[in-house]
């Protein structure tokens, strides 16, 4: 859209000797304006008009402007970005983005980490020293029982011949009178179990800047 510039010199003829032809102002002075006037108005929006043709341009209005200038496509991708995610956010899919520029690319922001491989989620709790840092780790996929752990419990056994005090308990026999300790025989393998929740994975990325 062109601005309108006066096409004619008129205040550059009162400098001119009257003599001078170039002096008078002339139909043709009066035409060569009003067609640059012209020219200038056409190429102007016409504001009361309801829809705009072509791809009319527009100043975007800096991040978290809020007034009734008009927000052009720039603004409102980082806006959403930034009211949606702002830093410090995390984003999941299931969607596999390259790197921090395809992410970028689709969110907005400046620049996406990968987070939190092979951990979930857990909001903080200041009472509770495990969980009481942000972006603090721990926990594991298995854990062996120690014998603390072990729920207090007992084992049956069959006694064998009672009247000559022998019995067998797995492959310890006892023959002779009085008192005397055994063991039964050992289950069990000791190995790790399993403590790894119901899940299902997705891609996270953390907003950065």
């Amino acid at each position: 859209m062109a601005d309108y510039t006066l096409a004619v010199s008129w205040s550059g003829k009162d400098a001119l000797a009257d003599s001078d032809a170039n002096k008078v102002i002339s139909g043709a002075d009066f035409n060569t304006e009003f067609t640059a006037v012209q020219t200038a108005i056409n190429s102007k929006a016409d504001i009361a008009s309801e829809t705009l043709t072509g791809t009319p341009l527009a100043p975007t209005a800096a991040v978290a402007t809020n007034s009734t200038q008009i927000a052009t496509t720039a603004f409102v991708r980082a806006e959403i970005a930034n009211r949606a995610y702002p830093v410090g956010s995390i984003f999941t899919t299931v969607t596999a983005y390259a790197d921090s520029a395809a992410v970028v690319a689709v969110i907005g922001g400046t620049t996406w980490t990968a987070f939190g491989a092979g951990k979930v989620l857990v909001g903080l709790d200041s009472g509770d020293t495990d969980f009481d840092v942000i972006e603090e780790t721990g926990g594991s996929k298995t854990h062996t029982l120690t014998t603390d752990e072990i729920p207090a419990h007992t084992h049956s056994y069959d006694r064998q011949n009672p009247t000559t005090d022998s019995l067998s308990i797995h492959d310890t026999t006892r023959t002779t009178g009085g008192n005397s300790s055994a063991t039964s025989g050992s289950a069990g393998g000791g190995s790790a179990h399993t403590i790894v929740q119901p899940y299902i994975v997705v891609y996270m990325w953390k907003r950065t800047a």
